[in-house]
């Protein structure tokens, strides 16, 4: 049996180190290991922000894998998300899975991408309207019983409303993550929860995951790499030393 061949297919720059992405190649076919949510060029034309300072973003996130997102209050984080997830006017492209966001309707591309914001929305009486198909695993695992659906929203704290906007996102399948800060009101025993479900969500369906945080011992947890956002608006990557 031959032994297949398998070579650098393309190598980015990232900090000071550089990152390989491998084809695979064996008689007449080949198989790309590279990341599968890419990123060209966007940056967010939000109508009124008095100055746009971040800078355009160009980055592949690999599947089955959570990069990290940073930078002070302010910086436009959220913005960015909300742009890859097309939710605010923007340039560039988007692609998942070779397919673009130019060329789905908006509702479909967030049902790929699902972007999850710090304080989700929630319009109506019972936690339970809110779900279409429910996984109770998953509400159990962050730390609730199947009677949270019959649970009023008004009476939930801010903690329980990010959990369970977790478990919402989830159940919807989405095939990549863009988590804005999705344990900032938690405790630690609820944010080791969260970490964890996220990541087997990640391993199993092999989704790239863009996780935005402000705890550097978070991000060295749970990432590889850490992309920064600096005071000019520039946008720098660093692998993260474990």
């Amino acid at each position: 049996m031959s032994i297949p061949l398998i070579r650098p297919a393309a190598t980015f720059a990232l900090g000071e180190k550089e990152h390989n992405y491998y084809t695979f190649s064996h008689n007449s076919y080949q198989v790309h290991f590279m990341p599968d949510l890419v990123i060209s060029n966007v940056q967010s034309q939000v109508p009124g922000l008095a100055e746009q300072r971040l800078a355009a973003l160009d980055l592949r996130l690999p599947e089955a894998e959570i990069t990290g997102l940073t930078g002070p209050s302010g910086s436009g984080k959220s913005l960015l998300l909300r742009a890859i997830a097309d939710l605010d006017p923007s340039t560039g492209e988007v692609s998942l899975a070779d397919c673009s966001w130019r060329s789905v309707p908006a509702h479909e591309w967030r049902k790929k991408v699902a972007y999850l914001p710090t304080e989700s929305d929630w319009w109506f009486e019972t936690v339970g309207e809110h779900f279409f198909q429910p996984d109770i695993d998953s509400l159990q695992r962050l730390g609730f019983e199947k009677d949270v659906l019959n649970w009023k929203v008004l009476l939930i704290s801010s903690g329980e409303k990010q959990r369970l906007a977790l478990a919402r996102c989830l159940s919807r399948l989405p095939e990549a993550l863009l988590l804005d800060e999705p344990t900032a009101s938690l405790d630690e025993a609820h944010t080791c929860a969260v970490e964890q479900l996220v990541s087997e969500y990640m391993r199993q369906r092999t989704v790239p995951v863009f996780w935005v945080s402000h705890d550097p011992e978070q991000l060295k947890r749970l990432t590889r790499r850490v992309m920064s956002i600096q005071p000019d608006g520039s946008i720098n990557g660093n692998f993260v030393n474990r």
